[in-house]
């Protein structure tokens, strides 16, 4: 979804006659519309289901000029209002909050209460808010399934570590044999030897037809495996532990094949909308970005390019720009926390990445950390810097251009380039 910003008070009192407070829930939702001078003018509880909103629609059908607010900004509901015609404009639960604490300090709350709070709210501050504008499908889609991808990932990193935890208990012989565990052939490797017992049982000969099999041949680790596997000289475990957890070991190596099959197939599906995608070049030509990280930088930019107005409102919604808080003499600068979690860590990553293929990034990243930056921080300010770049590769519809960046690097006399001798 993208927004855009009404011009002024009066343009928006002149543009509305209504405005409704949306209290979503998963079984019922309550809403309550207020004309212009504050009167309540309807009130409407209705379930979760076609016969709710066939009535929701029947009573607004005469008010075209429906301002919608609800505490979120995607889901079935928001797309159920958009497909009645609906204006929505998007609050933070937090600012609702604070809506409701203003029109009743003593804490009242219900249902009836936050909708009324929430359009009256849209009343009299709605003017700078941002209207909510659905992406094209393409892009909706992309972003959905970037986000579930990542879902996905994190729990086969679960799973991982409940495997890793698992064989902590009864065979520490194949913990230490892999360093990487989201790797199939680690999997593989319990499901043919799924105990110490059986591992030594079958010998030299069937450790390196295994290893040769799955390609883990390489002379760093291939002998390296074979001793771990020569040391071990039984159980490893109680007996009844190593029965067991080596049941629990295969369960869970068993889901890890399913969820990577599931991970593959969203990743093939990633890659061909990610191809379709007219801005598929602008973010696919970013150092570092790769296959998986351009598609997620895409789905949470959007297609709008009117939803962000300045780099810097990019930077506020990925989570980099710092938020600084004075009062008096006092004054200090905290890190975003309200801001888009996906996006920001995308951003993290991506800088991350960077340093690798861009020498400017490695540069700066330097220079951050010999400043006494964490190495979080550091990458976060890196990621701010960057956030400029794709902003305006974004609204130009210009890829990435390394020797260009370079050249106007120079031409400004970046330190970036040739590092003062205090940065260096």
């Amino acid at each position: 979804m993208s927004a855009e910003q009404p011009s002024s008070a009066a343009a928006w009192i002149e543009r509305h006659c209504h405005f409704a407070g949306f209290d979503w829930g998963k079984q019922q939702h309550v809403v309550v519309v207020v004309d212009r001078a504050g009167t309540v003018v309807a009130e409407l509880q209705f379930a979760e289901d076609a016969d709710g909103w066939r009535r929701f629609a029947e009573r607004i059908a005469s008010m075209s000029d429906l301002a919608v607010t609800v505490e979120t900004s995607s889901g079935p509901v928001v797309e159920r209002l958009l497909e009645l015609g609906c204006e929505i404009y998007p609050v933070n639960p937090k600012s609702a909050k604070d809506y409701r604490t203003r029109k009743s300090p003593a804490g009242v709350k219900d249902d009836r209460f936050d909708a009324w709070t929430l359009g009256d709210a849209l009343r009299t501050d709605g003017h700078g808010w941002r209207r909510l504008h659905p992406d094209d499908p393409i892009t909706c889609e992309l972003r959905m399934l970037c986000r579930d991808e990542i879902g996905l990932i994190g729990q086969r990193t679960a799973l991982v570590n409940q495997l890793q935890s698992t064989l902590a208990e009864y065979y520490r012989s194949a913990l230490d044999a892999f360093d990487d565990w989201t790797m199939q052939a680690a999997w593989e490797f319990v499901e043919r030897f799924p105990t110490p017992e059986e591992l030594r049982r079958k010998g030299r000969r069937q450790w390196e037809k295994f290893l040769h099999a799955h390609r883990l041949a390489r002379p760093e680790t291939y002998e390296k495996r074979l001793a771990i596997f020569a040391r071990v000289s039984g159980r490893e475990g109680s007996e009844a532990a190593t029965r067991a957890k080596s049941c629990l070991a295969l369960a869970l190596c068993a889901q890890l094949r399913l969820v990577e099959a599931q991970l593959r197939s969203y990743r093939k599906r990633i890659d061909e909308l990610f191809a379709k995608h007219p801005d598929s070049d602008i973010f696919g030509s970013l150092p570092g970005a790769a296959a998986k990280l351009a598609p997620r930088l895409l789905g949470e930019c959007g297609d709008r390019r009117d939803r962000f107005d300045s780099p810097e409102a990019l930077q506020c919604i990925a989570g980099t720009a710092p938020v600084t808080r004075r009062s008096g003499s006092m004054r200090f600068v905290k890190q975003r926390c309200a801001c888009n979690k996906v996006l920001k860590a995308t951003m993290h990553l991506f800088a991350n990445c960077s340093r690798a293929s861009c020498a400017w990034a490695q540069a700066y990243y330097r220079s951050k950390r010999e400043q006494g930056k964490t190495h979080a921080c550091a990458l976060r300010c890196l990621a701010q810097r960057w956030l400029k770049i794709i902003w305006k590769m974004w609204q130009t519809r210009q890829p990435y251009d390394e020797a260009m960046h370079t050249r106007n690097q120079v031409r400004r006399g970046s330190w970036v380039v040739a590092p003062p001798a205090s940065a260096r």
